[in-house]
């Protein structure tokens, strides 16, 4: 049996090095004699998330090895509750710019702006691909197999965010940002928002873990990812408004995730909240019963992020990448409000949306999943 699973006081306040407390998620560490143990109940590769969470932050980062295809993005600065620096925001920019940059050209593989303009230049890049292969298009990648094999040979299909202990990120390194003249915590904040653009343009999608604690700029990291994860008990806090620093950057993360309304009483009230109750924004995983005495919780979790990212790191590359562009650009196109019944968009999204499908039918992928349905086989992506 490892140590216990305890689940204690909501932290009243996390951010960077403001007091925290443990907000209860396997806060109690394991003994390393206790390993082989460990690794009878779980079986290896959970086995490796648990000690992730309870083995102390000098140990370094010891998480499931993952499938083909995926990559993970670390988070590392466990003994600050995992605060984001700036030489943590630029490690992870630096991590990003690696799983996002062509080994074969040099050149940045990014999503294009959730505009509903770019449409016609996919269109356009389509068109091209197929009366002159192979050859050179701005976004020819995200719509011509060959050219999407070529770009991004290599890199991967899906990207999994992580951090070790109690604590997911408790924000911005308040102690840091404290020492900082003007310039350089413009320069934090702009770095900040660097890294959230990064994961959300990213072809690949970015699957994030919540292990623990996620407050300030560490809920907007969370919630700028694809597919975040957490158990139900996780809590999560925009608390700047407790010190006269509200969360107007994070929310911008939290306000695209929840309702309005609920986005910003979690502004507004600076209290903590459960996963349980952002259902919608996270993939939120049961806590077992009886979770505070067995290491059932950490395996809930980690059965469930298995499951994701291994989906995910076998799903068609560039269609992926294609639809998520897609999602956000949609939800951004809003009507005026005027006319019979008031316009809210959704026809004019609809309409642009099915000229996205018109260019997924047109792929190489496509084609394959189809056939493959109807020959009631396992498709062979192309991407």
């Amino acid at each position: 049996m490892i140590s216990r699973i305890m689940t204690a006081t909501p932290p009243s306040l996390e951010m960077g090095d403001v007091n925290t407390r443990s907000n209860g998620t396997l806060s109690v560490p394991v003994h390393e004699p206790h390993l082989e143990q460990v690794v009878s109940l779980t079986g290896a590769p959970i086995a490796a998330s648990l000690l992730a969470y309870l083995l102390p932050s000098h140990h370094p980062m010891q998480f499931p090895k993952l499938p083909a295809k995926a990559v993970y993005l670390h988070l590392k600065n466990p003994t600050k509750r995992n605060a984001l620096s700036i030489e943590i925001l630029e490690d992870l920019r630096t991590q990003l710019l690696s799983h996002l940059t062509s080994r074969a050209t040099g050149r940045l593989l990014t999503l294009p702006a959730f505009k509903p303009s770019i449409l016609s230049e996919l269109e356009a890049a389509s068109r091209h691909a197929e009366s002159a292969p192979g050859g050179p298009s701005k976004h020819g990648w995200l719509v011509d197999a060959a050219e999407w094999k070529h770009q991004r040979d290599g890199l991967p299909n899906v990207i999994v965010l992580r951090s070790s202990g109690p604590v997911f990120s408790s924000g911005h390194d308040l102690k840091q940002l404290a020492s900082l003249s003007d310039v350089q915590v413009k320069r934090t904040f702009a770095l900040c928002a660097e890294v959230m653009s990064l994961i959300r343009h990213s072809p690949a999608p970015v699957v994030c873990p919540i292990q623990g604690l996620a407050t300030a700029a560490g809920l907007q990291l969370a919630l700028s990812t694809d597919y975040p994860i957490a158990l139900s008990t996780t809590k999560f806090q925009l608390p700047g408004a407790g010190i006269g620093l509200p969360c107007t950057s994070p929310a911008t993360a939290v306000s695209r995730r929840l309702p309005p309304g609920q986005a910003y009483r979690l502004l507004l009230s600076a209290e903590a909240v459960a996963a349980d109750d952002m259902r919608g924004a996270v993939d939120v995983v049961p806590t077992p019963d009886h979770a505070e005495s067995t290491d059932t919780a950490a395996a809930a979790l980690e059965g469930r992020v298995a499951d994701v990212v291994e989906r995910l790191a076998g799903s068609a590359g560039q269609p992926t990448a294609l639809g998520k562009w897609a999602y956000w650009t949609q939800l951004g196109i809003r009507g005026d409000g005027a006319g019979e019944g008031g316009a809210d968009g959704y026809e004019e999204a609809a309409s642009w949306a099915g000229g996205v499908m018109a260019l997924h039918a047109r792929s190489a992928d496509a084609e394959e999943g189809i056939a493959a349905f109807t020959q009631k086989r396992k498709p062979v992506w192309r991407t």
